[in-house]
C-alpha cells in the first residue's frame, strides 16, 4: 500500500491510498493514519543539516584570490572549508586545508561540532606538515568559523594573509567545493557510519592514501598531488 498528498480547489488535503489489487481511493488524514497503523506502518524523515549560526561580529575579508585557482608552487595558497558526514550517532564534521598548487590536502581535523577549533586544528597541522606559513595566502568562505574574531587573530599571528569568498557564491572557492563532492561520490558509505570513530577513519584513508597518492587530477596533469609536487619541485 503506497499515499500520496495532493489537494483538491477548495477542500482540505487529501491523501490517495493505492492497494497492489484494488482501486486507488481518496481518504482524509486520519483514515489514513488507521489504515498505516494497522498495516504496521510509519513516516520516516530524512534528517536535514543546519550549521548553527555565528555570535559576535564577523570578521569578512575581501576576495584576494579571485578565483586564481592555478598557482606555480607549493605555499602560495591554501584553501579550507568545512563539510559533515552522517553516522548513527549524529553528524562528523571534517575541516580540511588543500594547497591550490597540487591539489594536495595537507591539514585536516574531525569533531562533533563545526566549531572554530575545529578549524583551527586543520590549519595548525597544514602548517606542521609543511614547515610553512608566513606569507601564505588562506582561503575559506565567510563561514562563522573563518570569520571570527580567533581564527583571524590566528591567522595574523603566523604571517597568513586572509581572503574570503563572496557571500553566499560557492564558486569562489569552486576546487574545495569539488573535493567535497569526490568524497562524498567515490567513497562515503551511502547509507552513513556506524559510528564518529568509523568515520574518521575511513575518511582519513580517502585524504591520505587514495586522494593524495592515488587519484588522478585534471588540473595537476593527471597526476596525483604528491606525485605532482615531486615532479615539479
Amino acid at each position: 500500500m503506497t499515499a500520496t498528498k495532493s489537494r483538491r480547489a477548495g477542500s482540505a488535503a487529501q491523501i490517495t491510498v493505492v492497494h497492489p489489487h484494488a482501486a486507488a481511493i481518496d481518504v482524509g488524514r486520519h483514515c489514513t493514519r488507521s489504515l498505516m497503523r494497522e498495516a504496521q506502518l510509519k513516516v520516516t524523515r530524512q534528517r536535514t543539516h543546519r550549521y548553527s549560526k555565528a555570535n559576535g561580529e564577523a570578521l569578512v575579508a575581501p576576495n584576494l584570490l579571485d578565483r586564481n585557482f592555478e598557482q606555480d608552487r607549493p605555499n602560495q595558497v591554501w584553501a579550507g572549508d568545512i563539510t559533515y558526514v552522517s553516522t548513527r550517532q549524529g553528524w562528523s564534521y571534517l575541516a580540511i586545508v588543500m594547497d591550490l598548487h597540487s591539489r594536495r590536502i595537507i591539514g585536516w581535523a574531525f569533531a562533533l561540532q563545526a566549531d572554530t577549533e575545529l578549524v583551527i586544528r586543520a590549519i595548525r597541522q597544514a602548517r606542521a606538515r609543511r614547515r610553512a606559513s608566513h606569507g601564505v595566502m588562506f582561503h575559506s568562505d565567510q563561514g562563522c568559523q573563518y570569520t571570527s574574531a580567533y581564527f583571524v587573530e590566528d591567522l595574523k599571528a603566523n604571517g597568513m594573509v586572509q581572503s574570503m569568498s563572496r557571500k553566499g557564491n560557492c564558486w569562489d572557492n569552486a576546487v574545495v567545493e569539488r573535493f567535497f563532492r569526490s568524497l562524498k561520490s567515490e567513497w562515503l558509505n551511502p547509507k552513513g557510519y556506524l559510528d564518529h570513530a568509523d568515520a574518521e577513519r575511513d575518511i582519513e584513508a580517502y585524504i591520505d592514501d587514495f586522494y593524495n597518492c592515488r587519484r588522478i587530477h585534471s588540473a595537476t596533469d593527471r597526476m596525483p598531488p604528491m606525485r605532482y609536487e615531486a615532479s615539479t619541485f
